[in-house]
């Protein structure tokens, strides 16, 4: 096998029996003698490895599940408690009830390499975002309980090349606690094969129980067997996954941990812990715009939006200087600082907040105008579509759909129309008389009135 040969059985996507074939046209036509088919399967066999067979069938995905990937050691000077944390996003194949619509949940969460323990987790019903990787920080640092002891602050964190992951929010948030924050290549998942487990972990053994699994068993016609069945809620979706946690970290023995749970690996390990004060760690995982305001009797602005909060009172006209800091998206409350000292000044809430009816009311609107522009692009992407007839030899094709002289004319012309530039109406409507007292430029008609009056 040459490299002539492999370039084209790549390029018949790696099919032997189809080169085969051609190598014996090759030889009727005067070419050299093919070898038999099995000849042929043993050259590629000893070309290549299957990995590369696989690649040259369905590419680079297939190939790797061939190759052999090291481990990282278990033990040992540096795999202590904290050491490095691996973090990732992932969106959990069950559907829950959120507003009365059915959507996937997306987690994202943050496990520690040594023990296997799950430190802290934010959920959203939609795609994540850097406020969720600051709220899954938050919590992962934050050693309340909920999940089991785990937590304090890491000494690095291992992340793929997610741009929410890679924003200057989340890397000035790890930067203020000195946290070394490894970003790795993009589609390398064995890089952080902690957390890719439990991505995979949580798949297997949480959401298959749940009702609406999008992996269950489906009819012949890929119709799901109990389509009317009750979907769960967002908020009971939660609490099982935090139940689920709690027995991950607790009551799961792992292999990898010679048969210990996530919990006794934690605690056997004497490694120092560094603890934030809950308020502390609030306020470090909040966005800084890096401006600097005056608060007046209105509030703060932010975004062209007024912000206020009760402790302003008395504190307006006197020119005080603040900065305000802010959880990405949730646009409801600002926290407000001092310019100069940087000391936290209090919360700041946003004036005349429309109601949840009003809101509800105004998503209603926008998904109606959305539903009836998609009608308009779906109309006229029927009309720009053209259909061709079927052929069963060699000839041009032919263009299907008639269309009569006054149908062609109509639309003709209102194109020509679109086309037209609007005229200026400036007198359609007449503008009210000025105020008084204005001063106004005479006309040219009084002008041109008072010269011939001048004139003997």
């Amino acid at each position: 096998m040459n490299d002539d040969l492999l370039s084209h059985l790549a390029l018949l996507g790696g099919n032997c029996a189809r080169l085969h074939r051609e190598l014996l046209e090759q030889e009727r036509g005067g070419g050299p003698p093919a070898p038999s088919l099995r000849t042929l399967y043993r050259a590629v066999d000893a070309a290549l490895t299957p990995g590369e067979k696989a690649g040259i069938r369905k590419g680079e995905r297939a190939r790797r599940r061939f190759d052999v990937y090291l481990r990282r050691p278990t033990d040992g000077e540096g795999h202590h408690r904290n050491t490095v944390w691996e973090g990732d996003h992932v969106e959990l194949p069950v559907k829950v009830c959120v507003d009365g619509q059915l959507r996937k949940p997306w987690v994202t969460w943050f496990i520690d390499c040594a023990s296997d323990g799950i430190c802290g987790l934010a959920i959203t019903p939609s795609y994540p975002n850097r406020g969720n990787i600051l709220a899954a920080l938050r919590s992962s640092i934050l050693r309340d309980d909920r999940y089991g002891p785990f937590g304090g602050v890491p000494a690095a964190v291992r992340i793929d090349r997610g741009r929410d992951f890679l924003s200057k929010t989340v890397g000035t948030a790890l930067g203020r606690f000195a946290v070394l924050v490894s970003d790795l290549p993009g589609y390398h998942p064995h890089l952080k094969g902690r957390v890719e487990a439990l991505n995979g972990a949580v798949q297997t053994m949480f959401c298959k129980s749940l009702p609406h699994y999008t992996g269950q068993p489906t009819e012949l016609n890929g119709a799901p067997i109990d389509p009317d069945a009750p979907a769960l809620m967002f908020e009971d979706f939660v609490e099982h996954l935090l139940d689920w946690v709690r027995e991950w970290n607790v009551d799961l023995p792992k292999p990898a941990l010679s048969g210990r749970t996530p919990l006794q690996a934690w605690q056997e390990d004497a490694w120092p812990i560094d603890d934030v004060p809950a308020e502390d760690l609030r306020l470090f995982m909040l966005e800084d715009d890096g401006r600097v305001r005056t608060i007046t009797d209105k509030g703060v602005s932010w975004g062209g939006r007024k912000y206020a909060g009760e402790w302003m009172t008395g504190r307006c006209g006197v020119g005080l200087k603040v900065r305000l800091r802010y959880m990405p998206h949730h646009d409801h409350e600002v926290e407000v600082f001092d310019a100069v000292t940087g000391r936290h000044l209090g919360p700041a809430y946003l004036s005349d907040q429309a109601s949840k009816q009003q809101v509800a009311a105004v998503m209603a609107s926008r998904r109606a105008a959305s539903k009836r522009v998609n009608q308009i692009l779906k109309a006229a992407a029927k009309k720009r579509r053209v259909r061709y007839g079927a052929v069963t030899q060699a000839e041009p094709p032919r263009v299907l759909g008639a269309l009569t002289s006054l149908e062609a004319s109509i639309e003709l012309e209102q194109a020509e129309r679109d086309k037209r530039p609007l005229k200026a109406s400036p007198n359609l409507i007449p503008l009210r008389p000025p105020a008084p007292g204005w001063v106004l430029p005479k006309s040219t008609q009084q002008v041109s009135t008072r010269e011939q009056g001048d004139q003997p």
